[in-house]
C-alpha cells in the first residue's frame, strides 16, 4: 500500500488529477507521469448512458487501431484448414481435437476466431468460453468465412469494446512506449467507433464519461467536449 501511495503522490505532482483533459493533452499528461519498470497498457474507459440490459442498447463492435495495440495476442482458430490458419499467423488452429483440450481446462489463448462451418461444435463449449469473453461471436469480427483475414485483423491491432452490466467499456489504446501521437490516433479512433454505435433511436446524452490511464497509473478525465458530438 505504501508504494501506491508514494505512486499516487507522485502523479499529483505530474500532473492535474482533477482536471478535464482534451485527448492530446490527456495523452501528454500520462506521458509525464511516473511509470513502472514494465510497458503498460495505456485504456481508455468510458461510461454510456444507455441501459445494456436491453436488447437495442447494448453498444459492442470491433475497431482496427491505426497503431495496434501493442499486445502480442495468441489467437485460437477453430476451423478445419489448419495450415492455412498456422500460416496465417494463429498460435493454435484445429477443431474437435482443440474442442477436447478446452474442455479438459485448456486456455493457453487470448482471442478465438472461427469459420461460420465450425461454430456448430464450437457452441458445445459456448458454457466455458462465453463467460470468459472468449467466444467467437460475428459482430466482433471472430467469425468469418475467411479465417486467414479473421486472424491477421486480430493480430495487426484490431480490438473489441463492449459494454459491460454496468454499462462502462473499457478498450486497452496502445501502451507507454507508444509515441504520444499514436497514442492520440487510437485514442480517437476508438472514441469516433463508439460514438457512431450509439443506438439507433436512443434519446438524450449518450456518453456519460471517459478517462485514460495506464496499468499503474490514476485516471485523467476526459472533457465533454471530446464526445459530446456523439
Amino acid at each position: 500500500m505504501a508504494k501506491l501511495t508514494k505512486r499516487f503522490r507522485a502523479a499529483q505532482e505530474a500532473a492535474d488529477l482533477i482536471k478535464e483533459y482534451t485527448v492530446a493533452e490527456a495523452v501528454d499528461a500520462l506521458a509525464k507521469l511516473p511509470k513502472a519498470n514494465f510497458d503498460e497498457t495505456v485504456e481508455l474507459s468510458m461510461k454510456l448512458l444507455v441501459d445494456p440490459r436491453k436488447g437495442d442498447e447494448m453498444v459492442r463492435g470491433t475497431v482496427m487501431l491505426p497503431h495496434g495495440s501493442g499486445k502480442t495476442v495468441r489467437v485460437l482458430a477453430f476451423t478445419t484448414d489448419v495450415d492455412a490458419a498456422i500460416a496465417a499467423g494463429a498460435t493454435t488452429a484445429g477443431l474437435g481435437d482443440v474442442i477436447e483440450k478446452i474442455q479438459g481446462g485448456w486456455l493457453d489463448f487470448d482471442v478465438a476466431v472461427a469459420t461460420p462451418d465450425a461454430m456448430k461444435e464450437v457452441r458445445k463449449i459456448a458454457r466455458v468460453l462465453g463467460p470468459k469473453g472468449m467466444m467467437p461471436n460475428p459482430k466482433a469480427g471472430t467469425v468469418s468465412p475467411n479465417i486467414e483475414k479473421a486472424i491477421k485483423e486480430v493480430m495487426a491491432g484490431r480490438v473489441e469494446y463492449k459494454l459491460d452490466k454496468s454499462a462502462t467499456l473499457g478498450v486497452g489504446v496502445g501502451k507507454r512506449s507508444f509515441s504520444i501521437d499514436q497514442v492520440v490516433e487510437n485514442l480517437n479512433t476508438i472514441i469516433d467507433a463508439v460514438g457512431k454505435a450509439r443506438p439507433v433511436g436512443f434519446k438524450g446524452r449518450y456518453i456519460h464519461s471517459a478517462t485514460i490511464s495506464a496499468t499503474m497509473t490514476p485516471g485523467l478525465k476526459l472533457a465533454g467536449s471530446e464526445f459530446s458530438k456523439f
